[in-house]
């Protein structure tokens, strides 16, 4: 056996390396000792192993060599040569750039040598700039060299262990993404756990209390200064004095630091001497309402509002009433929907998510944009309907439910038979299938929920039916035998939406269902066809080396001159005795490989249709399953993938293998089961697209349809342009049957019929009417034709294309389908434009001749802040739910687990999350949510949406809060508006100027919701609210109402003040209320109303305001204010700068003309309240200006003149100034020097030249200022 040495010291990091090394060879361990080895064994270091006698009593010593021998016991040194090389590369990278830089931090921290901090910084930038380069080469991987754990990973992991635990802080591991997974990972497997034991890691970079062993310190406890002397002479030279007094001195050192931690200890044990208390971090409120309220009953108005805004509170009981009161229905507040409304109609019907869904942002998304769009409509007094449903989602539920079967009762669908299982189907339906629902009612979505539909209820189903028949006998859905995209796990077509394309960079193993190991693609395999009767050879290559059992040619280009004379020639299969014509085709790219290509018609689309244009023969050699058929043995019943290791054995025992290599590639991969998909021949029904995708693309081009925005144009008439022909069928049983049956006839004149063979397939709504029509095909009485209904179901996007009038009851004339019947809009995203929006509209102008909708909005795809696609693995899915009542980062974690994610993959998950949301996710609610969505949606293609940006939403519902409080507070008990929003003639400026903004604000959200404009919405509801109300408006009239009593005057002002700010608060709410509905009605509902008796119970209800009525915009008074608020923002700047906190300056404006005093003059009150002034006094351009004032520009009408004499002590301000002065100009003069270096622009990277730059600049800006109000001292003293 043999014997590793090693040191015991706990951060030895090259004996751990040795150690987690040997964990990974269990079955030849060696003995370790936590020694130093024998003198006689001339072993200079530990970890040195002594290997056993059989091996020669070989001596291998250093951590690299003994981590190697050990390694490569476990197979943990590369799987081939060129792996085995980049192990090794990564060990000299371990040894070479991270463990000097790495000592030089940490050494000094553990006392090992002296604290030279200059040093330890910049080898602290050194390592930080190392593990940059390390975190770039982990991003795209989960290990550095191949698919597991090699002695790369266990090397690098063992020279950051020390940084990781004494030097990387939180916000180093924050920017280190990927090395921070990746060292988790490594350290969190069991061998790095059996040695290292649970990791914590560095939260402060601090000294490090010398951590010892047990045994040592008693050994060293019982030694003497003479034993110790002759121990290091028996392990290596005496040493010299000057050494003996560096380890004095080092020693003195220890001694020093563990009295102080002693002393630190005894501190503990005693009672706290009593602190100050800080005062506490101010953290978000939650509220609940406890107010008993049965469902649908209206909620407790009368109660005091909360002192601050807590979504808990507000989004209480509010949804039950609205839908009790029936405010989502088209019939609300009218006799019939047939009755006619001048103001119109509007119709949308939901895009149906699946029954198995869960929601996720991109629904969140949906739906805040269509509940704004639906509830604006109603508010405008349209007859308005939104309608809800479900989709059956053929795939994803029978995966889930045949889960569930195999999980709780061992059976697969097959064991229960197809009736039984369709049964247990519709029972999970029933238990789990409105899950989305109450989460679109936790959304606030204003849906007609009477008229919920889901695609397999019966009204729907026979709708399904009749569009199937009707398009069969007219010819547009037809049988034919074709490529589909096949899932060999669910057995079964799937649409092209289902297929993910997995981007390769070259040879990958992946996993795929129904296989131990993993399957390489990424590789391109070339081999010889042998030309029939002649020496030569034609190369081919193939990434799929298994097919080449099914090809039936070689295809070279026409004009290739290499192979013009084997035109007529044949090449000889090797595994059969097939001869293979050689094609000439354009198809060709004759600069690619040999300019030769393999043609498998049966297996590949393109070799399909130069199979089709020569001719050629089409074998198939995949059974459903994925097994081989019609091969010659030993291929005949092997699995897909292990005949690709076969036929490449084969072909290389034959001597046709010519080369393998690395090759970019995608690979289509089933969405549902996560198998590899096989282009397979199947005969299946299909509708023919042709004459519908023109229609579809005319009605775009001529203007009936509208797609907005436009740049989807494109991608539209790229599609319908060039459309294919559609396959409907889905070898499923959960799902919509198809309605065909095969007709055999019992009678000799009749020929039989090929399953392929249209004509032997007739449609029926019954099997009576399938065989009426089949015995008036082949002129036979009815009982001589036996029927075999189709097992196929139809594609879930067949129903999907016809749910815009199926949920009307079409084909039926109903009142709903002459009322909302075509649509007025479709909303969804993008991605599905063509699976699902195109479908609808060639199936609408098929079946009902109209179009389904006047117009298409095309919404953003959501991804995470940092640009990434939504995914499980990454850890950035965001439940909307979490971010409405928030989640620990815990909960988050605990989602992970429950997911069906590889354990590894959850690690670096978790990572992400930690990084994204290291302290959960803060309640935003559901207003914050929907409107930050709704924010977010003018960002083009894609949004990066940060959890942040809500959470600002949320601080807005409170500011919103407070500033209704306040009003309400400023308005009193008794306040009565006015009748009708209208002007007294008796406003101030103030009230008109903020009755101009109300106006403005009216007229962007029309403007906006009419051009889909959602963030011109939300920007100009958040101005006005936040800027324009409560940052001005409700300071500047804080005058008007303190002396509101002074005189009969003051009392008229503030009553016309109180008017203005309820027309402000009231209109404000209703702009704001599509988009934010909870906090809306909450606070609508403590508003007087204008007529008691007739006004709407509900803001959901109200009009929306319009420019007719709030035509008050004046750009006039805009003007003026924004001058007012361009002294008033100079004046608080330089009070700020004079630091003015809380003294009141007088203020002199030096205007250049009389026009400028007489507006200064007018705003004079607001200038002086908005700014803290104690008095405003206008000046023309050529009046002195007192002295001790000190000055600044506002604009080329206006200067200011604060008079600070005697406000302030100029001695003790002029001296702050000048140390000051001092610090800016030493900066300035380390920052020039350094940016004055020779080797500057190449040495320093170019983001870190362009902060030194802006410090620069900073620094000159504030300089400039010091030494202005230098000078301005200096008049005063």
């Amino acid at each position: 056996m043999a014997t590793l040495y090693v040191s015991p010291h706990p951060d030895d990091f090259r004996s751990l390396l040795a150690l987690v090394a040997a964990e990974f060879c269990p079955s030849s361990r060696p003995r370790t000792i936590t020694e130093d080895p024998p003198v006689s064994l001339n072993a200079r270091s530990r970890p040195t192993l002594v290997l056993a006698a059989g091996d020669g009593d070989s001596v291998l010593s250093g951590a690299s060599a003994v981590a190697w021998y050990l390694a490569s016991q476990g197979k943990k040194t590369g799987v081939d040569a060129k792996q085995q090389s980049q192990v090794w590369q990564w060990i000299s990278f371990a040894d070479n750039e991270i463990t000097p830089v790495s000592c030089a931090v940490v050494f000094p921290l553990m006392g090992m040598i002296g604290v030279d901090k200059k040093l330890q910084q910049s080898s602290r930038t050194e390592l930080l700039r190392v593990l940059k380069a390390l975190d770039h080469a982990l991003e795209p991987r989960t290990f550095l060299v191949g698919e597991s754990i090699t002695l790369a990973d266990m090397a690098v992991a063992a020279a950051v262990l020390l940084p990781f635990k004494y030097v990387l802080e939180p916000s180093d591991k924050k920017v280190l993404t990927n090395v921070t997974r990746w060292f988790t990972t490594c350290i969190n497997q069991p061998q790095f756990l059996k040695v290292l034991g649970k990791i914590t890691l560095c939260e402060k970079m601090v000294p490090v209390t010398p951590k010892t062993n047990a045994a040592e310190n008693a050994k060293a406890a019982n030694a003497s200064p003479a034993a110790d002397s002759a121990g290091a002479t028996a392990n290596g030279p005496p040493k010299t004095e000057a050494q003996l007094k560096k380890e004095a001195k080092k020693r003195e050192k220890l001694e020093k630091f563990q009295q102080k931690k002693e002393m630190e200890a005894k501190k503990k044990t005693q009672p706290p001497a009593e602190k100050k208390a800080k005062p506490e971090k101010k953290e978000l409120g939650v509220i609940a309402y406890n107010a008993p309220t049965p469902a649908g009953e209206k909620k407790d108005t009368i109660s005091p509002l909360p002192d601050s805004y807590s979504p808990q509170y507000v989004e209480a009981a509010w949804y039950p009433w609205w839908e009790k009161q029936g405010y989502f229905k088209p019939e609300f507040g009218r006799k019939s929907i047939s009755e006619q409304n001048p103001r119109g109609v509007f119709m949308m019907c939901i895009p149906p998510p699946n029954v198995t869904g869960s929601l996720h942002l991109g629904h969140a998304l949906t739906n805040a944009i269509q509940d704004s769009l639906t509830r604006w409509h109603r508010m405008r007094g349209e007859t308005t309907l939104w309608n809800p449903g479900c989709d059956h989602a053929g795939i994803a539920t029978q995966v889930v439910v045949e889960k569930k079967l195999m999980r709780e009762k061992g059976m697969s669908r097959h064991d229960l038979g197809r009736e039984n299982f369709i049964q247990e189907v519709w029972k999970w339906k029933n238990e789990k299938g409105d899950r989305i629902y109450h989460q679109l009612k936790k959304l606030g979505s204003s849906l007609d929920w009477d008229r919920a539909c889901f695609t397999m209820d019966p009204k729907l189903s026979y709708a399904v039916q009749e569009a199937f028949i009707r398009m069969h006998e007219e010819g547009v859905i037809y049988r034919s035998k074709r490529l589909v995209n096949w899932s060999c796990t669910l057995n079964s077509a799937i649409s092209d939406i289902e297929v993910d394309k997995k981007e390769l960079t070259g040879r990958t193993l992946l996993p795929v269902p129904g296989y131990k190991e993993k399957v390489e693609f990424g590789v391109l395999v070339s081999f010889a066809y042998k030309v029939d009767g002649s020496d030569e050879e034609v190369i081919v290559a193939t990434t799929r080396i298994e097919t080449m059992l099914g090809d039936t040619a070689v295809a070279v280009h026409p004009a290739d001159s290499r192979y013009q004379h084997l035109k007529g020639k044949m090449v000889l299969h090797p595994f059969s005795d097939r001869k293979m014509p050689i094609v000439f085709d354009d198809f060709v790219d004759m600069n690619f490989g040999t300019g030769a290509v393999k043609i498998t018609p049966a297996h590949d689309h393109n070799d399909y249709e130069v199979g089709e244009r020569h001719n050629l023969a089409f074998i198939n050699i995949l059974d459903e399953n994925g097994l081989l058929i019609n091969v010659p043995p030993p291929f005949l019943g092997m699995k897909r993938f292990e005949a690709r290791k076969a036929v490449l054995q084969a072909l290389k025992d034959r001597g046709q293998f010519k080369e393998i290599k690395d090759n970019p590639m995608v690979v289509p991969v089933c969405s549902r089961s996560k198998d590899i998909v096989e282009p397979l021949l199947k005969p299946q029904w299909y509708v023919n697209c042709t004459d519908m995708g023109k229609q579809a693309a005319d009605a775009v081009r001529e203007g009936q349809l509208k797609i907005i925005p436009d740049h989807h144009l494109k991608t539209w008439f790229n599609w319908m342009d060039n459309i294919r022909d559609w396959c409907i069928s889905r070898q499923l049983w959960w799902g919509h049957r198809i309605p065909a049956y095969f007709v055999t006839v019992n009678d000799p004149s009749v020929k039989a019929g090929e399953d392929m063979d249209g004509h032997y397939w007739v449609s029926g709504r019954s099997e009576e009417e399938a065989r009426e029509k089949a015995a008036k095909r082949f002129n036979v009485s009815a009982d001589k034709i036996t029927l075999r209904q189709d097992e196929d179901v139809l594609d879930t996007w067949f129903s999907s294309g016809i749910f815009p009038f199926s949920i009307f009851g079409w084909p039926n004339e109903t009142q709903d389908l002459n009322v909302f019947y075509p649509g007025t809009l479709l909303e969804t995203g993008h991605d599905i434009l063509f699976f699902w929006v195109a479908r609808m509209v060639m199936m609408g102008l098929k079946l009902t001749g109209k179009l389904p909708f006047k117009e298409v909005y095309l919404h953003a795809v959501v991804r995470d802040a940092h640009g990434r696609k939504m995914s499980k693995s990454l850890g950035n899915v965001i439940d909307p739910l979490d971010v409405i009542t928030g989640i620990s980062i815990e909960g988050l974690h605990a989602q992970l687990i429950d997911s069906n994610l590889d354990p590894l993959e959850v690690e670096k998950a978790k990572q992400g999350q930690k990084s994204d949301y290291p302290n959960g996710i803060p309640e935003c609610g559901t207003d914050a949510l929907r409107f930050a969505l709704c924010a977010y949606t003018g960002q083009g293609r894609d949004i990066n949406l940060d959890v942040n940006r809500i959470l600002g939403y949320r601080h807005f519902c409170n500011k919103l809060w407070n500033a209704v409080k306040f009003a309400m507070k400023t308005l009193g008990d008794n306040f009565v508006p006015s009748e009708k929003a209208q002007l007294s003639g008796e406003e101030s400026v103030s009230d008109r100027w903020i009755l101009s903004r109300l106006s403005a604000a009216v007229g962007l959200c029309d403007t906006g919701f009419k051009a889909y404009d959602f963030p011109s919405i939300t920007t100009a509801i958040y101005n006005f609210w936040l800027y324009e109300l409560c940052d001005v408006y409700l300071e500047s009239v804080k005058p008007v109402f303190s002396k509101a009593e002074a005189d009969s005057a003051s009392q008229r002002q503030a009553l016309v003040c109180r008017q203005t700010l309820y027309t402000c608060l009231e209109v404000g709410l209703r702009l704001l209320s599509p988009m934010m509905p909870f906090v809306t009605e909450e606070l609508y509902q403590r508003l007087p109303r204008r007529r008691p008796q007739t006004d709407s119970p509900s803001i959901c209800v109200t009009s929306y305001p319009d420019t007719e009525e709030f035509c008050w915009h004046s750009e006039e008074v805009d003007r003026d204010m924004e001058f007012v608020m361009t002294v008033v923002k100079t004046i608080r700047s330089l009070r700020a700068d004079y630091n003015l906190t809380k003294t009141r300056a007088d203020c002199y404006l030096q205007c250049i003309d009389s026009a400028t005093v007489s507006l200064v003059q007018k705003y004079s009150l607001q200038i002086q309240t908005l700014s803290y002034s104690q008095a405003i006094i206008p000046l023309i351009a050529n009046q002195p200006v007192p002295e001790g004032c000190a000055v600044a520009i506002a604009s080329d009408r206006c200067t200011i003149n604060l008079m600070l004499k005697g406000l302030i002590d100029v001695e003790k301000e002029m001296g702050k100034l000048m140390t000051k002065k001092g610090d800016l100009e030493k900066q300035m003069e380390k920052l020039r020097e350094k940016m004055a270096k020779n080797d500057y622009k190449e040495k320093v990277p170019v983001k870190v030249q362009e902060q030194d730059a802006e410090k620069l600049r900073q620094s000159q800006t504030e300089l400039e200022k010091v030494k202005e109000a230098t000078d301005n001292f200096r008049k005063m003293m």
